[in-house]
């Protein structure tokens, strides 16, 4: 478990850099680079899902070469390359440059540090491990936020003004090199030796349970559209950046208290009825965006979102590696990640295109449904 903890504090440090840029892209572009909201639909979407392709891949690879380690440093490398991409901006072409060669890291990190974390855990013990690790990510994730929240409100911060938006991004470099770095103290265990020979994934031959999982967890990704989204309404609705911070904290608070619990409950309780409540959870705060309401009424739909993402995270990479044959272990959890990651590209085009056409409470009610049909389909086939 020590291996865990210290893949956690990579992350805390990957994701104190993350979360001290993500929540102003989308005010860097439509503020500062005159973007509009179907344009961050489209980079949101294509950058998280052509990244993913990457993910069953490098799953494969983990599992065939046996060197997690080494894709988990290359993935984990493009983290603070990407931004500087952002340093050099002056058009939207290079935000999504930078969030490609960001979310193409993360594409080829996601499932070898994944399979790592189930490699050096027991498996009675996986929902704990990855609920530490969730924890740790997401207390960086609280952490970035803060340094973020502090700049902004210290700086007599200008949403138009470029040059306030690029020293934010110059700083955030650094964790995420720090991260990097203490990622070479880690030690590959596999856990199978035998090598495979060609790219083989035999989905005929899955189990039938972890095939319904992957086709309903498909469903709700359609649904599931970029968090910039959920930051840019809060920020049109309340005109204030600072408030806007304020709620994504809370958001990443109850994230970081919460992955540990709900991990330890998946364990005692089955991973099953923690992701169904998840999946409603996400429906109902989707809903709430759509109805709209006050600042204080945001930041508490705001903290329910945390709430679904330490009810989901962490449990569906702990139920994939559960059901999942173990020699196919890391290329499943990269097909997990990819089918997520692949729902994205339409999920945020089409949040775009009807926030854009038809207002916020359409796009937003959209995503809502889909999360509650997946929550009942989920009932029923686990």
């Amino acid at each position: 478990m020590n291996q865990v903890f210290i893949l956690g504090v990579v992350s805390f440090f990957v994701d104190i850099s993350t979360e001290m840029v993500y929540p102003i892209l989308p005010l860097f572009l439509t503020a500062a680079l005159k973007a509009n909201v179907a344009m961050l639909g489209i980079i949101e979407g294509f950058a998280e899902s052509i990244a993913s392709i990457l993910k069953v891949v490098s799953g494969y690879l983990s599992d065939r070469l046996q060197k997690r380690k080494f894709l988990a440093i290359l993935g984990y490398g493009f983290s603070w390359f990407g931004k500087i991409f952002f340093l050099l901006a002056t058009t939207w072409q290079y935000v999504f440059t930078g969030r490609l060669v960001d979310r193409i890291g993360k594409g080829v990190r996601t499932a070898p540090r994944d399979a790592l974390i189930a490699d050096h855990s027991p498996q009675n013990k996986r929902g704990f491990a990855y609920g530490v690790h969730r924890a740790l990510d997401s207390l960086g994730a609280f952490a970035g936020v803060a340094l973020l929240l502090f700049f902004v409100s210290t700086d007599s911060f200008n949403i138009s003004d470029i040059g306030q938006y690029k020293k934010i991004f110059a700083i955030s470099i650094i964790p995420a090199f720090i991260g990097w770095i203490l990622l070479f103290t880690i030690k590959d265990k596999p856990a199978i030796q035998k090598k495979q020979t060609g790219i083989n994934l035999p989905l005929k031959t899955l189990p039938k349970r972890l095939k319904m999982f992957l086709a309903f967890t498909f469903i709700f990704a359609l649904g599931n559209s970029s968090n910039q989204f959920l930051l840019l309404k809060i920020q049109q609705e309340t005109g204030s950046s600072v408030m806007m911070l304020v709620a994504y904290l809370i958001f990443n608070c109850i994230y970081a208290v919460g992955s540990i619990p709900c991990g330890k409950i998946s364990d005692m309780m089955g991973q099953k009825f923690v992701l169904i409540a998840g999946y409603l959870v996400y429906g109902i705060v989707y809903w709430l965006f759509a109805a709209g309401g006050n600042i204080a009424f945001y930041m508490s739909a705001l903290g329910l979102y945390g709430f679904y993402m330490a009810l989901t995270d962490g449990v569906e990479k702990s139920l994939v590696s559960q059901i999942a044959p173990e020699e196919l272990k890391g290329s499943m959890l990269g097909l997990h990640a990819t089918l997520v990651g692949l729902g994205l590209l339409p999920a945020s085009i089409i949040t775009g295109f009807l926030w854009q056409t038809f207002g916020a409470a359409v796009a937003f009610g959209f995503g809502g449904s889909l999360g509650i049909f997946a929550a009942v389909g989920l009932f029923f086939i686990l």
